[in-house]
């Protein structure tokens, strides 16, 4: 089933939102922007352990240039870390710098190494996009995730989201005897739910992760989203629902298999809950994106009439068809979630 139809274009930062941004200290001076990173001089195809072509590129900078992007990336890293304090740089080094050519925003990836320990990490950069932007920040208010990012004009920071991908998973790990499937099918639903109603779209397996947590009798699962790209862009419902990506068949064959229609709706209605007390925990600042976010044009007007119409329909709530931009969809949908009876279909 082929939701989305057309590449969505890159949507530039508002003077509201770039405001936002101050006002929460999501804006700060970088010593380097993603322009930088272009003037790379080589690169080689990345593979995996299994020598698999991962479709990175491995990049290498000009002598004279390396010192002052290598020191630039490793301030970054302090910053989104370590809030700004330089003396954890001591005993770091950038590894490696890659370049996803396939990518809508073509992000560079660095690799961040401990040379004591060998343990490292990795941090993004991209072209910042405001869809992008307004799904980082939901993230981080509205799910149990928190997100770290910083903008600098155009230039995007994130932090790297740990876990399997999704489609990895499914692959490797789904038809394993130690899965709790009850546990995991509960966690999709979950998911789902949260996507539906915060309408984060295109949540296919290759933009989730599955973060594995082992307890002392049990295993716990965290589904959580790597790619905010299509937040509250497209016009079909369905976009907005991973149970109608075919990618995600195999999860969902799960949850038909462990949980019955009752069961779902229990977990819907527990995660609207738990979306309620955490909107009202961050009320001030949720209210303050949406009123950014409904100023902002981040959709066609044609996917924003298509969204209102099938929303109206799905909830048999004639209010949708009044909205006139995603962010007044979004309100309204984020509205209905602290109503109990208003459950994803």
């Amino acid at each position: 089933m082929a939701l989305i139809k057309n590449k969505k274009k890159s949507i530039p930062i508002s003077e509201d939102l770039r405001k936002y941004l101050i006002d929460f200290d999501r804006s700060l001076d970088l010593p380097i922007e993603y322009e930088d990173l272009l003037r790379y001089n080589n690169s080689i195809p990345l593979y995996d352990s299994e020598d698999r072509d991962t479709l990175w590129e491995t990049v290498f900078y000009p002598q004279d240039d390396m010192k002052s992007i290598h020191l630039a990336l490793k301030k970054i890293y302090a910053l989104i870390k370590a809030d700004g304090d330089l003396s954890v740089m001591e005993h770091l080094f950038v590894d490696r710098v890659d370049l996803c050519t396939y990518g809508n925003t073509q992000p560079f990836r660095v690799r961040i190494v401990n040379r004591i320990n060998d343990n490292f990490d990795y941090f993004y950069i991209k072209n910042a996009d405001a869809s992008r932007i307004y799904g980082l920040e939901l993230e981080h208010l509205l799910s149990p995730n928190r997100i770290s990012y910083l903008v600098h004009k155009n230039t995007l920071i994130e932090e790297h989201i740990a876990g399997v991908p999704g489609d990895q998973f499914i692959n490797q790990y789904l038809n394993d005897k130690k899965i709790n499937e009850t546990r995991l099918a509960k966690e999709f639903v979950k998911f789902t739910e949260r996507c539906f109603i915060r309408l984060l779209g295109d949540m296919h397996s290759s933009n989730f992760v599955i973060d594995i947590t082992p307890d002392f009798e049990e295993i716990h699962y965290r589904i959580r989203s790597i790619d905010f790209d299509q937040q509250a862009y497209e016009g079909p419902k369905g976009v907005y629902m991973p149970q109608y990506f075919k990618q995600n068949n195999e999860l969902i064959a799960l949850g038909m298999r462990q949980m019955t229609p009752e069961t779902v709706r229990q977990y819907q209605k527990e995660e609207r809950s738990l979306i309620a007390v955490r909107y009202k925990a961050a009320r001030p600042v949720v209210e303050r994106l949406l009123e950014v976010m409904k100023k902002d044009r981040i959709a066609p007007i044609e996917n924003v009439k298509k969204l209102r119409k099938d929303l109206a329909d799905h909830y048999d709530e004639p209010a949708f068809k009044k909205c006139t931009c995603m962010g007044e969809i979004l309100e309204l949908s984020l509205k209905l979630a602290t109503q109990k009876t208003n459950i994803s279909k």
